[in-house]
Parts: structure tokens; C-alpha cells; sequence
């Protein structure tokens, strides 16, 4: 197998070569042999050859490699710069895909996610919410098209449109030839003369905007709600991704969620506790509801109001609201109102009452005693 040649002198730069000046050096070779701007017929086989030298130089892992194995790789080997990865390539990869044309720049767009807080009240019965939403949009100058206002994409003279150039490898198997995407015009077909100033090129700019949801009713923290065609607008005015937005629920002064289930804790004095009475509660839709204290409530009872918590979420109907009853002992007594209290005890029998321990207050030893002893 004849030698190949060396990279740096098909390119005609110094082995220290920076990359924009292999990059320079390229393109001058490239639109001056192009098989399709030129009559020479030798152009064909040295333009195969300045597309190998500049895949290998430009490439800073095969440029290593390359210059590791000086000016003078294997007979027996592969070409320099020549890897495994360019022998799956050429089987399996660029060869595969030679016929497929340029790719589009027109992408469609990320979906996004923003986090959104609500009420209890929103939270629990729906509504809507108005918010702002930092996305990519189309670009206001270039309206997608990536250009200066009055200019367009032009053909790629270095591929011809085709978004892809070949070229040929010396390997163990004989000469290979594969497709590569255009380095020139980055595998699009068509290169941007003017590109868009206020987006750079790419037909879209970060903007906020504003955007009205509307919010399910049942929802809760973590919950996500879709807005297909809300999200990110992709490159060269591209489709838009979904917008995700994730519900985060604010404390509620009164009310605490379990579910679908509302809690909440109601002070009721001594005096009302011991003789029964009615308290007007108003609830998270804003009404008044009367909850019933019987008489001899304790603290820790529980007042269940059916179907008065929040709505499900994926099927009808409501949770419940429990009030927890938390009995208030009286503090700073005048005169009067410890004697009624002594009046009250004498008459119950409790001006010294017996203290005793009930089964939950018993402790840890007397506990094993009584298991010990079979009680």
C-alpha cells in the first residue's frame, strides 16, 4: 500500500498550525478543488485527500494521535488519524447515512418546568392563575429565519447542499469511503451570508412572557400540570416543547391538609365543654358552619363535617373537615369565680380528688410487672 501523505503539507501549514488556521486553510482548498466548481480532473482525488488531512487535524484526539505517529504511519496499518471509531463509521455510520440528504435546522423546542405557588383555597377547589414564563421565543427581527431582515440561507458550496462530504481512508480492508457531515456548513446544506444579530443565528431569544393556567381543582404539592406547546420554541422557529408546571402549596393559618382531608383545632372554654354549646367555625370556602360541642367534650375529640375538605383530584366528590377539640382551662381567676370553681368542686366530690395513672401513663417497669404477675 503507498505511503500517505503527510496532512500538514496537503494543507500547506506548519506542523504548530493553530485550528482556525487548519480551519483557513481548508476552505481556500476546498472551494478551489470542489469536483463541482472545477474542471481539473486530478481535483476529485486531492479534494478526497484535503478532507482526510483536515478530519484528522481537526480533530485534537486524531490530531494526537496522527502526530505521535509522525509523517510516516504503517504500511501494514491503518492511514494516520485512522481509528476504530472511523472503521465503525464507515461500515456502520457515515457510509450508512450517505444517501439521507442535510439535516434541518428547524428543531423542535425543550419542554420546560416552573414551579407555581398556591393558596390552600386554589389548591383545594381550582381556579385560574395568571403567571411568567422565561422561555425561548421566536425571534422578533428574524421571525425564525435565522437571517438579517432581507437575506436568506444560501446553498453550501463546499457539500453543494448536499450537508455531507466523503472522503477516502486507507484501512486494513482497502480504501473505504465514508460521509461526513460538512464541516462548512455543520450538515444543514446551506449557510446563513448575514446571520440575525439580535439572535445570533439561531431564530429565537430568551423572553418573558405572560401566561394564564388554569389550575384543577384537588391539586397538590408535587402535582404537575402539562401545557403541550408552552414550553421552549426550538432553533430557526422550530415547534415549541410542553410546559410542565409543578403546584407548591403555601401554609394555611387555620387549616392543615392530610390528603384530602382538612384538620383543624378549635379552643373551646372549660365552662362550654362541661355544659355543651354551639360554635360558628368558618370554614375555607369562607362560610359559616356551626359545630356542635356536646356536653362533657373533652380535648382531643373530634368533630367530623363530612364531604368539607378539598375536592379529588381524578374522581368527584370531597374530603372531609375534622375539628379537633382542644378544651382551655381558665387562668387569672378573680375572687368570685374561685369560689363558684370550690363550690362547683365540693359539690362534685373533687376539692381533693384521688389521682390515678390510666393504662397509657403506665410506665415501662410496671408494665413487665403486671405481665410478669398475668394481669
Amino acid at each position: 500500500m503507498p505511503p500517505v501523505s503527510d496532512y500538514y503539507e496537503v494543507l500547506g501549514v506548519s506542523r504548530d498550525a493553530s485550528p482556525e488556521e487548519i480551519k483557513r486553510a481548508y476552505r481556500k482548498l476546498a472551494r478551489k478543488l470542489h469536483p463541482d466548481v472545477t474542471d481539473d480532473p486530478d481535483a476529485g482525488e486531492r479534494f478526497k485527500e484535503v478532507s482526510q488531512a483536515y478530519e484528522t487535524l481537526s480533530n485534537p484526539e486524531k490530531r494526537d494521535l496522527y502526530d505521535r505517529g509522525g509523517t510516516q504511519p504503517g504500511g501494514a496499518g491503518f492511514g494516520a488519524g485512522f481509528g476504530f471509531s472511523d472503521i465503525m463509521d464507515a461500515f456502520f455510520g457515515g457510509g450508512a447515512t450517505a444517501g439521507r440528504g442535510p439535516v434541518s435546522r428547524t428543531q423542535r423546542g425543550q419542554d420546560a418546568l416552573i414551579r407555581v405557588d398556591v393558596d390552600l383555597a386554589e389548591a383545594a377547589f381550582g381556579g385560574t392563575k395568571e403567571i411568567a414564563v422565561d422561555t425561548a421565543a421566536i425571534c422578533p427581527t428574524c421571525k425564525g429565519s435565522c437571517c438579517q431582515p432581507g437575506t436568506e440561507p444560501v446553498t453550501c458550496d463546499i457539500c453543494g447542499g448536499r450537508g455531507q462530504v466523503q472522503r477516502v481512508v486507507r484501512s486494513l480492508l482497502g480504501q473505504v469511503m465514508t460521509a461526513q457531515p460538512c464541516p462548512t456548513c455543520r450538515g444543514f446544506g446551506t449557510v446563513l451570508p448575514a446571520p440575525c444579530l439580535e439572535c445570533s443565528g439561531e431564530g429565537r431569544v430568551r423572553a418573558r412572557r405572560p401566561l394564564t393556567i388554569r389550575i384543577p381543582a384537588g391539586v397538590s404539592t408535587g402535582t404537575r400540570i402539562q401545557l403541550a406547546g408552552q414550553g421552549e420554541v426550538g432553533t430557526a422557529g422550530g415547534p415549541a416543547g410542553d410546559l410542565y408546571v409543578e403546584i407548591a402549596e403555601r401554609p394555611h393559618p387555620t387549616f392543615q391538609r392530610r390528603g384530602d382531608d382538612l384538620h383543624c383545632t378549635l379552643e373551646v372554654p372549660m365552662t362550654a365543654a362541661a355544659l355543651g354549646t354551639v360554635i360558628p367555625l368558618e370554614t375555607l370556602e369562607g362560610d359559616d358552619v356551626d359545630i356542635e360541642v356536646r356536653a362533657g367534650s373533652q380535648s382531643g375529640e373530634t368533630v367530623t363535617l363530612r364531604a368539607r375538605g378539598t375536592e379529588h383530584l381524578r374522581s368527584t366528590g370531597r374530603g372531609d373537615l375534622h375539628v379537633h377539640l382542644d378544651v382551655v382551662t381558665p387562668r387569672n381567676l378573680d375572687s368570685e369565680q374561685e369560689e363558684l370553681l370550690r363550690r362547683l368542686a365540693e359539690l362534685r366530690g373533687e376539692v381533693r380528688p384521688a389521682g390515678r395513672l390510666s393504662p397509657s401513663t403506665q410506665g415501662v417497669f410496671s408494665k413487665l410487672r403486671d405481665l410478669f404477675a398475668g394481669r
